[in-house]
């Protein structure tokens, strides 16, 4: 069992700041067990969207998610997707490449996406600012208005990783007013506060 800190901030909720530092992880609870405890309506699809600069390790997380091997992940040249369903409830996580010159295919993705997950390398300092310039125009998109945004600070396992509170100041999360958004410290490769981010998503789904 490890703790993960995470932050957040629920525009509902007259933008209250919460910080939570003692989240439980139990790495070996899956994906469907996390839907069977969280859907409120059987019939409901969602579409969650993966994005981020390429090595953020959006493919883990999706594999992670899906509770798949990880041990064999390959740079994403185009896009993957993991489908899960149980009792009705379909899940599916979109997974685009984060290469330079795939970002501008992102936009092909965005239409009724219900959650906007972004993938941030914790210990890439030098493209901090890079991958901020890019999460500041995703959020620009008529296409993805509204749509909560869930931000993974990965690979908090690495010394010269930055904290998800330096990652939130250094993306100006708190200056964002026009949809939820939580920040999630995680470790991909195996599977720490991954499990708390998508609890997260799948409670803030944009009402359609």
């Amino acid at each position: 069992m490890t703790q993960v800190p995470s932050v957040s901030l629920d525009t509902k909720d007259n933008n209250t700041i919460n910080s939570t530092d003692d989240i439980l992880i139990d790495s070996q609870q899956g994906l469907l067990s996390i839907l069977r405890k969280l859907r409120s309506n059987p019939d409901k699809e969602l579409r969650l969207l993966l994005l981020g600069l390429d090595n953020a390790g959006k493919t883990t997380i999706l594999k992670s998610l899906a509770s798949e091997d990880i041990t064999q992940v390959t740079p994403t040249q185009g896009f993957n997707i993991k489908s899960v369903q149980s009792e009705g409830f379909k899940l599916n996580v979109w997974d685009i490449g984060g290469a330079r010159k795939i970002r501008p295919y992102w936009r092909n993705y965005f239409e009724n996406t219900d959650v906007l997950i972004y993938v941030v390398d914790s210990a890439d300092i030098k493209r901090l600012e890079e991958t901020g310039q890019e999460l500041s125009e995703l959020l620009l998109e008529e296409k993805l208005k509204g749509v909560p945004l869930l931000v993974y600070a990965n690979k908090q396992d690495l010394g010269q990783a930055v904290t998800a509170a330096e990652i939130a100041e250094g993306l100006g999360l708190h200056n964002i007013k026009d949809r939820d958004w939580q920040i999630q410290s995680c470790i991909a490769i195996d599977g720490k506060g991954v499990k708390e981010g998508l609890e997260w998503a799948c409670k803030n789904i944009k009402r359609k």
